[in-house]
């Protein structure tokens, strides 16, 4: 059931609203004219709204300006007698949902009001994932070596300078990268991942900047690289040291002259891309071994970040295993539980080679195997 607001200077038509409205299992309030209308907004919170354009006092156009500039996140639909292009064309410019004209008629009204309510609950759901999303893309910890990370991160994510992000497995250099991308003036484009190490070496240079049809036998259609897709915004090239030398080649061009050439085509693509990569291999030793391009390595290390391993910061240890405590306890439906000091003690004792990835394992198994309180002795037997 959904509250709906009618606003309607005709008695005949907020009834006769009210009535198919109620039929349909929602709630309805109504509203008289446009002044009465934002008053009873502002007091409530609507899933829909719908306006008629010609009222006295505050008008329907009036009254949607308001209810915009309020921040009031319901839809609303504008109702006319005198409905032209023009109108709709000014109403949906200024934030209307939908227009629809006098008499009106019951199927494009219902049809209105399930498409208005299904908006709804995506911009419910969006926002509820970008919480998600925005839990899992934090940098949790206060150790000096995880302060001088993120102070780095506040000072370079506006740029649009690249970084080279080094650290062992499981650091956690991917959250760096997205807090780059969402601390940057790139966040209205594509953030694009790639992980070099993943891709066979003979697809890579077709994943990175595409292919055109027949360009190869598999090549059974045109296809759009990864570089293409960030066009205007970020991409991130996980694990680059696993990268060919073939196509560090073609990405120190599009570094040097921001555009790149598909495969089986020689047509130039103009791109404007902001690079960050990452690896957890020494570079300067690949260089030696000529594994990698030194002029590539001087291109992405403009701005290096070094992302500690968990072993030089485990005073963050406590607030890690909070964090992950809570997060997957809400993932998967469990009742919150908490860790004992002993616990978190013998956490901190141990050698982390897998790094946080490691521990949020670990964190996990002890959640699900363990008792209401983590002790010590779960530790000991599960951990």
């Amino acid at each position: 059931m959904a509250k709906i607001l009618v606003i309607d200077d005709e008695r005949s038509i907020r009834n006769t609203l009210k009535d198919i409205l109620e039929f349909e299992k929602h709630q309805i309030s109504l509203a008289e004219n446009g002044k009465q209308g934002l008053e009873i907004v502002q007091n409530n919170v609507f899933d829909l709204i719908f306006s008629d354009i010609k009222m006295p006092e505050m008008d329907g156009i009036e009254l949607l300006v308001s209810l915009k500039e309020s921040g009031i996140e319901a839809p609303v639909v504008m109702i006319s007698g005198h409905g032209n292009i023009e109108t709709a064309v000014e109403c949906i410019k200024k934030g209307a949902f939908d227009f629809i004209t006098k008499p009106i008629d019951l199927n494009r009204l219902l049809i209105t009001v399930r498409n208005a309510l299904e908006r709804n609950t995506l911009v419910t759901e969006t926002k509820t994932l970008k919480k998600k999303i925005a839990k899992r893309h934090q940098m949790i910890g206060e150790s000096p070596a995880i302060q001088k990370v993120r102070m780095m991160i506040e000072r370079v994510a506006p740029t649009d300078a690249r970084v080279l992000i080094t650290g062992e497995n499981g650091t956690g250099k991917e959250i760096v990268a997205r807090l780059l991308y969402e601390g940057s003036n790139r966040t209205d484009a594509q953030f694009v991942e790639v992980n070099c190490a993943a891709i066979p070496s003979e697809l890579i240079e077709s994943e990175l900047f595409g292919h055109e049809k027949g360009s190869f036998t598999s090549a059974i259609k045109q296809r759009i690289g990864k570089f293409e897709q960030a066009d205007g915004g970020t991409i991130f090239l996980d694990e680059i040291g696993d990268m060919s030398l073939s196509a560090q080649t073609k990405v120190l061009r599009v570094l040097q002259e921001n555009e790149l050439t598909r495969v089986g085509s020689d047509k130039c693509i103009k791109v404007n891309v902001r690079v960050f990569a990452a690896t957890n291999k020494n570079l300067k030793k690949e260089i030696e071994l000529g594994n990698f391009r030194e002029d590539l390595f001087h291109r992405l290390n403009v701005i290096p970040i070094y992302v500690p391993a968990l072993g030089d910061r485990i005073e963050d240890i406590p607030l890690l295993v909070k964090h992950f405590c809570e997060l997957i306890c809400g993932e998967q439906g469990i009742q919150p539980k908490t860790f004992e000091t002993p616990a978190i003690e013998l956490l901190q004792s141990r050698l982390w080679t897998g790094n946080i990835r490691e521990l949020r394992n670990v964190v996990e198994r002890l959640i699900i195997l363990g008792g209401n309180m983590i002790s010590k002795e779960d530790v000991e037997m599960f951990g």
